[in-house]
């Protein structure tokens, strides 16, 4: 029996070392073979599922983005929203705080999530510059080094947040490309935090939402868009045209059919593709970012276009996206040394603790939880777009051109010195000042037409502002039509239909692309002094003349 024991103790032990060696054999063939693959000038295919290079792409889009929109805040928010803005900041804060019952508390941090809370009210242009130009630092910073953690990115998040309350996508991007990054690391790519895939999805998903929140809300919303007609007067009725847009407008008829069917097919069926596995993942992405390329190149939407692009990222591994990285860069060498270190079943452990997994864990579960008035959105009939049910506008529901408009109806004020010398100040329509592909955001647009000067209040401020040759309000303008002139004395709103010249018509010839007829008044004839008691009972400040 002892020598059985010594015998099989014996066995036990020759077994034990001869595994011992045939794993160090193994991953010798293993270091061996990976060796002989990484053969010089042969480049070995990058490995698919991982999202390193992915992450380093997202984060430098979204900073581009917050750039952009920083950049756009420095230069216009103290005209808007400023201490002489034309509506000023600090008077919406005083009253939302009146709302909630005179505390600046959860109540009215819910209402308004917003730093200017804690601000000196008295100063508020210099903290709206302070804001914009510190956003504009940090973004920059992530855009030039493609680093970040999640500090910086919650920092950009909170301060875009206490400036802008309406521009829910890029809120809810940023919002998202907190959880792409490690909690304090600012190295490009740290081998112990690779990117998680909850956050990964959570972008898919807002892509998903995007596309069908704005072909839904087509088709329930207009019945141009269900007998494939709205794109005979999509490209002269948008926002802002550009001179792709002329061209576009006179396209052959069956184009415009082609294009409003090529339209429902993006943004009704692609979006399925996400869930089918990789390569339909990355058809999805691809097809998502040529549309939005084809909507920059024949519209001037600003950056919501280009913020579109962002989550259709995520679409992508590290392994599609390799070729925008230089193979000798550090990226895509430090991406090769991670997965040959992978393979080799020798790589660091990663060191995502309970916290950061429950983080992970938490995003996803909020994201799941926030989703589901919106889902319930997307299937009712009575679908509204644009719209959060959430004060930090977390998750939100999208759409556009819901309902379209045949007809390009625009404002334009006559700034008079006598009833019969009168200078036109027309919004929107001139293609000098908005460039071919801008991705500048004008926040001063022409909205206001589709209902009365009593409900957008802001016109009057206008029109007090230019009898006084304000020069903040000039600063939004192109150009300063009373410079060199005899000072304003009168101004009224008038209607106007806008239309296209045809090509080759003796109107385009003379480099006239549109053509107008007036419809009627928008508000009657006003002069300053008139204007002053109005101001007065808006506590909005007084428009003295310069």
């Amino acid at each position: 029996m002892r020598k059985a024991g010594r015998n099989m103790a014996a066995c036990s032990d020759s077994e034990s070392s001869e595994s011992v060696l045939r794993r160090r054999r193994t991953g010798k063939q293993r270091e061996s073979s990976a060796g002989d693959r990484e053969e010089p000038g042969v480049e070995v295919p990058l490995q698919t599922g991982t999202y390193w290079l992915t992450r380093i792409l997202l984060l430098r889009s979204i900073s581009f983005i917050y750039c952009v929109a920083f950049a756009v805040a420095y230069n216009q928010n103290k005209q808007l929203i400023g201490q002489r803005g034309l509506m000023p900041s600090r008077e919406y804060l005083r009253s939302v705080k009146r709302y909630v019952g005179g505390k600046i508390g959860a109540a009215a941090l819910a209402y308004t999530p917003s730093i200017l809370w804690f601000l000196d009210w008295e100063d508020m242009d210099t903290n709206l510059d302070g804001i914009a130009l510190a956003g504009m630092a940090l973004s920059g910073f992530v855009l030039l080094s493609g680093r970040a953690n999640m500090i910086i990115m919650a920092a950009l998040w909170i301060l875009y947040h206490s400036i802008t309350s309406w521009e829910s996508q890029l809120l809810e991007t940023g919002f998202l490309g907190i959880f792409l990054c490690p909690l304090w690391s600012l190295d490009q790519m740290p081998r112990r935090c690779p990117p998680s895939l909850i956050s990964i999805w959570t972008l898919r998903w807002l892509i998903v939402r995007i596309m069908l929140g704005a072909g839904l809300i087509k088709i329930r919303g207009d019945r141009c868009w269900r007998d494939l007609t709205c794109m005979d007067y999509h490209y002269e009725t948008q926002p802002v045209p550009n001179p792709i847009s002329y061209y576009l407008h006179h396209s052959p008829w069956w184009f415009h059919r082609f294009e409003t069917l090529s339209n429902h097919f993006i943004e009704l069926i692609v979006p399925f593709f996400t869930f089918m596995g990789r390569h339909m993942c990355m058809v999805n992405g691809v097809l998502q970012i040529l549309f939005q390329v084809v909507l920059i190149i024949s519209g001037n939407l600003s950056f919501l276009n280009w913020l579109t692009i962002v989550p259709s990222i995520a679409c992508f591994d590290d392994s599609a996206l390799a070729f925008l990285f230089r193979p000798t860069g550090g990226p895509r060498k430090t991406l090769r040394s991670i997965q040959a270190e992978d393979t080799a079943e020798h790589s660091p452990p990663p060191t995502k603790g309970v916290c950061v997994r429950v983080v992970n864990v938490a995003l996803g579960v909020l994201i799941a939880y926030l989703s589901v008035p919106v889902v319930i959105n997307l299937l009712s009939p009575r679908q509204v777009m644009n719209t959060s049910f959430d004060p930090l506008r977390i998750v939100n529901t999208y759409g556009a051109f819901g309902r379209s408009v045949c007809l390009s109806v625009l404002l334009c004020l006559h700034v008079c010195t006598f009833f019969s010398v009168c200078t036109s100040v027309c919004f929107c329509l001139s293609f000098s000042v908005c460039p071919l592909l801008s991705v500048y955001h004008f926040n001063l647009l022409c909205f206001s037409v589709f209902s009365t000067y009593e409900q957008n209040e802001w016109v009057i401020q206008i029109a007090g502002r230019l009898l006084a040759n304000d020069s903040t309000v000039l600063s939004l303008l192109g150009h300063n039509p009373f410079e060199g002139r005899e000072k304003p004395r009168w101004i009224r709103g008038e209607h106007y239909r806008y239309k296209f010249t045809r090509p080759g018509s003796s109107s385009a010839a003379q480099g006239k692309w549109w053509a107008r007829k007036r419809i009627g008044p928008y508000f009657p004839p006003l002069n300053l002094e008139g204007l002053r008691s109005y101001f007065k009972s808006r506590n909005w400040p007084q428009p003295d003349r310069q």
